[in-house]
């Protein structure tokens, strides 16, 4: 039966720094990229990126734009990047220009307006970088489906200033973000062992801050004051961080609203790589929730906490997506918990990337998926509460290149596989490797944050 026990949240130990990218792993991501391009049947692809879609660039090139666009036009035989005034000094960082293996052209109109601007025009690079008539898939932050347009490869995820002239160079220009991110065939949508260990450090940064936060709340302060105490590091973010209470939208940062016992709270840290998560009440008891909120635990947060444990248990290679989302919604009825998006997702340097779990998908779980334990509940009367952290499925393969290559990394992976079982009593398999020390934390009392949910 589920329980409340009082214990510290667990701290593993801190990661050492994260792998930087190598000169290698950059170039047999360019290759690979190639490969995927050539069974497509194209002969270049465009790769977009601004400050806020910086993924799939990332990616490919090391590099991430900061203030502006960058543009990578990759062929069988070139790769080069477009930037402007301030990224081009700072595609330095990556060793696939360092290295000279990837080209820089400062095109200054992807700089920002009212700075120098005199140079080659767009359309001017476009057209000595293209083949005449070739056949070009572009990849910007999302593809589509027939259900959103008549001809969803036509629909690309593009300014206009790079769609139009394209459309004049090449024979055909159609979306192909999905060689990237779609979670079946997509070059981002497995990890290996160094990407196991990039995504350990981001999720022990996020998670810490998120126990700092957590353990900072109190009654009267403002969600400045509260925040301030995560100390969030230093790690660009993957999405805006949150902070919410009472009347506040969930997706809100904060605002200087005072914290006031008996109302919902939400909060969370994301950098690239990881978002921990979590919502529960201001509250030390359940006598300090409205009336009719007093059956939370044994109405919410425990089968929450029991439905997550499922969640963890079909976290194995081969379990289809159609049947995790099936189970999911069961063991999470719609008129409590009103669950309406994918119940888990890949993650990557953006917080969602795709999911293989969806109604009726035949997309199987597979080793190297960095999935993201994101189901959110919510109730008018019960607010909602939260268990999001990150994860990698991995088969017995990729955990023995793990165990070789980072052996510190397995071990605080299987100590937290230990406390999810043999603390909160979890069913955690083998295959599901836990990136945070949040990972199995539901404290459903935050001014009482010791207190948390067991199974057993």
């Amino acid at each position: 039966m589920p329980r409340l026990i009082r214990i510290d949240w667990p701290d593993f130990g801190p990661p050492a720094n994260p792998p930087a990218l190598t000169l290698d792993e950059g170039l047999a991501r360019l290759a690979a990229l190639r490969r995927a391009c050539d069974r497509r049947g194209l002969d270049a692809i465009v790769v977009y990126g601004d400050r806020e879609h910086v993924a799939n660039i990332h990616w490919a090139t090391g590099v991430d734009p900061r203030f502006e666009e960058a543009v990578l036009i990759l062929t069988p035989d070139r790769a080069t990047l477009l930037l402007g005034n301030e990224c081009l000094p700072y595609a330095a960082i990556s060793p696939l220009v360092s290295a000279g293996r990837v080209d820089t052209l400062l095109v200054p109109s992807l700089s920002l307006v009212s700075q120098p601007r005199k140079g080659i025009r767009i359309a001017d690079a476009l057209a000595d970088l293209v083949p005449a008539g070739a056949r070009v898939g572009t990849a910007g932050w999302k593809y589509f489906g027939p259900d959103e347009f008549d001809d969803p490869a036509a629909a690309l995820d593009l300014p206009v200033f790079l769609a139009d002239p394209l459309r004049r160079i090449a024979a055909r220009v159609e979306n192909a973000t999905d060689i990237l991110m779609h979670p079946v065939h997509g070059l981002r949508a497995r990890v290996d062992a160094a990407g196991i260990a990039r995504l350990e450090f981001a999720n022990h940064m996020a998670a810490r801050a998120v126990t700092r936060l957590a353990f900072a709340l109190r009654e009267g302060a403002t969600d400045f004051d509260v925040f301030a105490a995560a100390h969030a590091g230093g790690l660009p973010y993957g999405c805006h961080p949150t902070f919410a209470s009472g009347n506040i939208q969930g997706m809100s940062s904060p605002t200087g609203q005072l914290l006031r016992r008996g109302e919902p709270v939400s909060f969370n840290i994301c950098h690239w790589g990881s978002n921990t998560c979590r919502a529960g009440w201001l509250a030390a008891s359940d006598g300090d929730l409205p009336a009719p909120a007093r059956d939370y635990l044994d109405v919410f947060a425990y089968p929450y906490v029991r439905a997550m444990s499922l969640w963890c248990a079909m976290m194995t290679p081969g379990t289809p997506g159609g049947e995790v989302w099936t189970r999911m919604m069961a063991a999470l009825p719609a008129e409590t918990f009103g669950v309406t998006l994918n119940p888990g997702h890949l993650i990557g340097t953006e917080e969602w990337m795709s999911s293989p779990i969806a109604e009726g998908s035949d997309m199987p779980l597979a080793s190297g998926m960095a999935m993201q334990m994101d189901v959110i509940p919510g109730h008018p009367v019960y607010g909602s509460t939260r268990m999001e952290d990150g994860y990698v499925i991995a088969d017995a393969a990729l955990r023995a290149d793990l165990a070789a290559a980072y052996p510190d990394v397995a071990g605080r992976i299987a100590r937290r596989q230990a406390f999810m079982r043999d603390v909160i009593g979890m069913e955690v398999p083998d295959t599901l490797l836990p990136l945070a020390d949040t990972c199995g934390i539901v404290a459903p009392f935050l001014l009482d944050p010791r207190q948390v949910i067991a199974l057993r």
